[in-house]
């Protein structure tokens, strides 16, 4: 039976609970009531404008994490074994299950509670203040107004004083635009004589162009590292008496833009050679290339392949002997074609890299031999979407590959080489794994599970890509899933949202080229504003060596620079 659509008055609801409630006993006409405004509310919700699931979801008290101990049950008990009966290892620990989310997390600090309730997940270490040393301003030493060293101590009479190592620190934050204008105003002389007009010269700091390097390197981070729009950051300047037009902020991007793009090009030239890369896509939105636009280009015979409508932001994340480095690529291709352009910088004398990615064919580079894993973490999701339908037998797939993470987990808190990880895996993983695959097969041999079914579906994609999934059990450094990447795609993400779209593919372009610089500064814990500041002032050097310039050892080059102004004055 289906449910017709009807249109609610919320003044006649209200009447009619008001009739129903001297017949009904108090109880049930409160659940009915709010039954009724829980209705009413959710309407509301779905006519807005921005409405969403995730949102209604959240309105509904429905949680989007995926740990075990929230899809299945804190204690899990229902999980079977591989013989049928109930497993020992149902209830997760603390890092069983850490695939979509990194990093564990620590406790609050504050949560003084969770031992007194059985939670064993230790406590973070700490008060939760911040040291004045975190905060990277110029301090101000204050001398003592009466005392100083060496002096007699004026309490007992008998000692003398000295400095002691640590001073008593003292932080006050002040407000300021992120874009501060400094006006310098020139004494003019005129001679009554001859008429001719005297100015006073410029001091060194009012000296080139109107933006300086820090106001572009602010405005890159805004907007590239932050997601702001352009225009909402103008609207801030000019409510703070700073104006700053967004098409002025965009002309600057624009044209420090060619400052930067030797040292890209060395990162993607690094990228292309390293021994792993991590690959994914999300959506983008080019005005260009979609509606009337789009339609003009495909008139003119200006684009090719008119069928395809697909828009991407591909993320790759590159391992190197450095480091890692971020590069994002946004237009019609998808990743395993901008994988494929990378590539083919690759020197050929190197060995295939490995590449990680989801089951997903689009995310192959065609023509490159890769040696392949597959995304655990996204094997997992497909079983966590079906804990309602099976949740016996979900519990029990939950459990083992948690195991798995949480040896992964012990690996990255120990620092171990990754030889050794290797070896751990292959002692404390592997048997997991093969009698998790027996187990698997065995419900799908005995058609325990429809196959048609959500968990057969998922079934059949853990055993379709068991090879790539298990790659971490034959190869050193093989990662079990793609969350580096998708860590770093959450900054497009973050621009699309914020932003919603890109001009032109110009733009578009632009726009990888400073997320790139961001994020992989970021990777290695550095200053994105800092670093472009010190490429946007150094632009000669960059272009002469820009392999002197990459986010991790461009603070050398800076010393190496200024070692030489010394030498010179």
């Amino acid at each position: 039976m289906t449910a017709s659509a009807i249109s609610l008055d919320v003044a006649e609801v209200e009447a009619l609970l008001a009739r129903i409630a001297p017949l009904v006993p108090k109880a049930d006409y409160e659940c009915l009531k709010a039954l009724v405004g829980t209705l009413i509310e959710v309407t509301r919700l779905a006519r807005q404008r921005g409405a969403t699931i995730a949102r209604l979801r959240r309105m509904l008290g429905q949680t989007s994490s995926e740990k075990t101990a929230n899809v299945v049950g804190a204690k899990g008990t229902a999980a079977p074994a591989s013989d049928g009966s109930p497993t020992a290892s149902g209830q997760d620990g603390p890092v069983t299950d850490e695939p979509s989310g990194g990093e564990p997390k620590d406790e609050p600090a504050n949560d003084t509670g969770s031992a007194a309730k059985g939670n064993d997940k230790p406590r973070r270490k700490g008060h939760g203040r911040i040291p004045g040393s975190a905060y990277a301003s110029e301090s101000i030493a204050v001398p003592h107004p009466t005392l100083c060293t060496g002096q007699q101590c004026p309490a007992c009479a008998h000692g003398a004083l000295y400095a002691m190592k640590e001073p008593a620190s003292c932080v006050r934050v002040f407000g300021q635009a992120p874009l501060v204008a400094l006006r310098w105003d020139c004494e003019r002389l005129r001679c009554s004589g001859c008429q001719q007009v005297f100015t006073a010269p410029l001091p060194e700091q009012a000296r080139g162009p109107k933006h300086s390097e820090s106001a572009a390197s602010i405005m890159i981070v805004h907007r590239y590292g932050m997601g702001m729009p352009l225009h909402r950051l103008e609207i801030m300047q000019r409510l703070l008496g700073v104006p700053v037009p967004a098409s002025t902020q965009w002309e600057i991007a624009r044209d420090h833009a060619q400052e930067v793009l030797p040292v890209y090009d060395v990162l993607v030239s690094l990228a292309a050679n390293a021994p792993l890369v991590h690959n994914d896509d999300t959506y983008v939105r080019i005005l260009e290339l979609m509606g009337k636009r789009r339609n003009k280009l495909i008139a003119a015979g200006d684009l090719d392949l008119p069928d395809r409508t697909g828009l991407f932001t591909t993320g790759i994340v590159a391992h190197t002997a450095t480091g890692p480095i971020a590069l994002f690529a946004s237009g019609r291709q998808h990743a395993g074609e901008n994988l494929a352009d990378l590539l083919d910088r690759r020197d050929p004398a190197l060995a295939p890299p490995m590449l990680m990615c989801d089951g997903l064919d689009r995310n192959l580079p065609f023509e490159h031999a890769v040696v392949l894993a597959n995304c655990l973490a996204h094997g997992r999701r497909h079983v966590v979407d079906e804990v309602d339908n099976h949740p016996e037998l979900c519990a029990h797939l939950l459990a083992e590959i948690g195991k798995v993470f949480a040896n992964d987990a012990k690996c990255r808190k120990g620092g171990v080489t990754g030889e050794a990880r290797l070896a751990f895996h292959q002692q404390e993983s592997g048997p997991v794994m093969a009698g998790l695959r027996a187990w698997i097969e065995d419900l799908v041999a005995n058609k325990r599970v429809e196959p048609n079914s959500g968990l057969g579906g998922a079934l059949q994609y853990l055993l379709k890509r068991w090879k790539p999934l298990t790659l971490f059990l034959r190869a050193v450094d093989a990662p079990i899933n793609n969350n580096l990447c998708e860590r770093a795609l959450k900054q497009a993400i973050r621009q699309r949202r914020a932003s919603l779209f890109f001009r032109s593919m110009n733009g578009a372009l632009v726009g990888d080229v400073y997320t790139a610089l961001i994020v992989t500064t970021q990777l290695h814990r550095g200053d994105p504003f800092r670093y472009l500041t010190a490429l946007f002032t150094n632009y000669k050097a960059v272009a002469a060596a820009p392999k002197d310039w990459l986010p991790w050892n461009y603070e050398e080059a800076l010393a190496r620079l200024d070692q030489r102004q010394a030498q010179a004055a």
